[in-house]
């Protein structure tokens, strides 16, 4: 187990966001033993792949799990990564991020109309 410093900071955007740039804008403090986590949640509807992002601070018990939610009219499934410095859940995958910037809005716009 790793200890964790009590004033960790981490990023911070409720689900579902669909750009991980909407999580910059939001560090907080967490409380003393919780990590930062990243979640990522990918759906498909036909031929289309959404992906939803989550920062947060997290219990350890929230790290490492995989699961499935539903939003938007889809079900996600999701896989939580944690860390442990300040600010670590920054990082996303170079790919997932411009394919996110250049192709999911109005992809989404068409799931939503």
């Amino acid at each position: 187990p790793t200890s964790v410093l009590p004033g960790l900071r981490c990023y911070t955007c409720l689900f579902p966001a669909i750009t991980p740039l909407d999580c910059f804008k939001f560090p907080q403090e967490c409380p003393a033993g919780q990590r930062c986590l990243f979640s990522e949640a990918t759906a498909k509807r036909g031929a289309l792949t959404v992906s939803m992002y989550e920062k947060s601070c997290a219990v350890p018990s929230q790290c490492g799990v995989s699961g499935q939610k539903y939003a938007s009219g889809l079900y996600f499934n999701y896989t939580n990564s944690c860390c442990d410095t300040d600010l670590c859940n920054a990082a996303v995958p170079p790919s997932t991020l411009s394919w996110t910037v250049l192709s999911l809005l109005p992809a989404l716009g068409l799931l939503l109309y």
